[in-house]
């Protein structure tokens, strides 16, 4: 409600898989958390995680595609060459204010890839709709830049990252699970607030999930 961020959970786990995070989305309702169709999941692109969602909600889904991972995923297809100008259009994509724009500047995308280098126009392909999420819910442009992508937990995972790797004896089962713990509660203490949500009575009670696969 003020535009707070909090870390609502870990789970452990081995490979990336659904199972570990219906486990994680178990864990979540058992200790308190209402999780509704009323809440946009912003997620990268891990197979695990939306299966595991598409699993829980169904058709009642909302989730938001990660814009900074797809966009780099198809610069990855691209040469050298190419790809200032395919992460330029689709920046001016992801800019647009309406969803109409932002459908017809992907469509103009998926066009001129397709022209370079058809496995970049059928990365953008498999996820169009995902990516335009915010605009079909006419997100306001300001909350938007927070909405549009996981870039909001990555400082979370940096932070967490560098201080694990002051753990000189890490020990095994819940030790570590307690180090990690401690770890994702003091970088939460350097969370920023969230820019575009306050004053915004249509989104006062929204909710926006930020889930991702994370090595630590």
């Amino acid at each position: 409600m003020e535009g707070k961020k909090h870390v609502l959970g870990f789970w452990e786990g081995a490979t990336e898989n659904h199972e570990i995070c219906i486990e994680l989305l178990n864990n979540l309702e058992d200790r308190g958390l209402s999780l509704t169709s009323e809440i946009l999941f912003v997620i990268d692109g891990g197979k695990g995680i939306l299966k595991a969602l598409k699993e829980r909600f169904g058709k009642q889904l909302i989730y938001q595609r990660c814009t900074v991972h797809k966009d780099r995923n198809i610069q990855s297809h691209l040469p050298k060459k190419y790809r200032p100008e395919a992460h330029r259009r689709f920046r001016n994509t992801i800019d647009c204010r309406s969803y109409g724009d932002a459908k017809q500047e992907l469509i103009n995308l998926e066009k001129w890839l397709e022209k370079i280098n058809p496995s970049a126009a059928k990365s953008l392909i498999e996820c169009t709709e995902e990516l335009l999420t915010v605009h079909q819910l006419n997100v306001p442009p300001l909350l938007r830049k927070t909405l549009h992508s996981t870039n909001p937990i990555e400082s979370m995972f940096s932070q967490v990252s560098t201080k694990m790797g002051r753990v000189k004896s890490m020990r095994k089962g819940k030790m570590a699970q307690r180090w990690v713990a401690a770890t994702l509660l003091e970088a939460e203490k350097r969370f920023r607030t969230i820019k575009g949500l306050l004053g915004k009575p249509l989104f006062a009670g929204f909710a926006a999930v930020f889930a991702k696969n994370q090595e630590l």
